[in-house]
């Protein structure tokens, strides 16, 4: 049972760094991407299959955050063009496009056969108990730097122009400051922090697939940040929190639900899980850790 609890809470650290990038793009200047998961990704792959080659672990880690956030710097030059309802969608299409690349090069990623045998972090500790509170342990050191960062950055005169850029990107511009240059640099960051994710990722599942980067997983990432409250640390990380209780502990419904069979209780968690996001948006739109002088 502590095993199966730490397993869940290392899952849930990793979803904390996507939600404090994506946290960072919307909350602070209002970027709606849907296609989080197409960085979480590229930092799976490429973390994976360098390790694979003989590079150490720490260089690979710094590659996964690199490669994505050096893919962010196109797709933010593409936003500087589009509303926000449009980047949307092309974010969603990229990583779905990044995901068809991981299917087709099967040369580089084996296609949907996936990467098996990738190593995992502290391999000198035998596999189990040990090895994954380590694992926790870095995580939780990582996401502590990670908050850390982001409150320099949303308290820092930088932080003030981006949220700025959010509530009236014409009276800025009327100022002389250039949007364009800081909604690129938070993407690419917020970019990095997803790739770096995908690097966790892969090495403690050790196995990744293309079917497990989704566009779901961006939602799941989206129900985060919604629940907790947008644009505040805290309501990342409440909001993941809240989101792996409903996640994992819908999957005990079958236990008091007699006569539904495995795949009527997916479906059935998957609404379960939609009637929660629909309350909290109806009876709290700021989010739990939001606002609450506001509805």
């Amino acid at each position: 049972m502590l095993s199966y609890l730490l397993a869940i809470a290392i899952i849930t650290l990793i979803y904390l760094l996507l939600s404090f990038g994506l946290s960072l793009q919307y909350g602070s200047v209002g970027l709606i991407n849907f296609g989080h998961v197409g960085f979480f990704a590229i930092g799976a792959y490429t973390s994976a299959l360098l390790a694979l080659s003989g590079v150490p672990l720490f260089a690979s880690f710094c590659a996964a955050a690199l490669a994505a956030g050096l893919t962010a710097w196109p797709i933010g030059l593409i936003s500087l063009r589009l509303r926000d309802d449009y980047f949307a969608i092309v974010t969603l299409g990229f990583s779905e496009t990044v995901r068809i690349i991981i299917v087709s090069e099967k040369w580089l990623t084996n296609g949907v056969q996936g990467v098996p045998g990738i190593p995992r972090l502290f391999s000198s500790l035998p596999v189990g108990f040990e090895a994954q509170l380590a694992t926790a342990g870095l995580l939780l050191a990582v996401c502590t730097l990670a908050a850390l960062a982001m409150w320099r950055i949303i308290k820092s005169p930088f932080g003030r122009i981006i949220q700025a850029i959010r509530d009236n990107e014409d009276a800025l511009k009327a100022l002389g400051k250039d949007p364009a240059r800081f909604k690129i640099q938070v993407l690419m960051l917020s970019s990095a922090l997803a790739g770096l994710a995908g690097a966790f990722y892969a090495h403690y599942i050790t196995f990744i697939i293309p079917e497990q980067f989704v566009p779901l997983v961006t939602f799941y990432v989206w129900m985060a940040i919604i629940i907790g409250g947008v644009g505040r640390i805290s309501g990342a990380i409440v909001g993941t929190v809240l989101l792996m209780v409903f996640l994992e502990g819908s999957r005990f419904l079958r236990d008091f639900i007699p006569g539904v069979t495995e795949v009527e209780m997916a479906s059935l968690r998957i609404g379960v899980i939609g009637l929660l996001l629909i309350l909290f948006t109806l009876y709290r739109p700021q989010g739990i850790m939001g606002d609450y002088t506001k509805r």
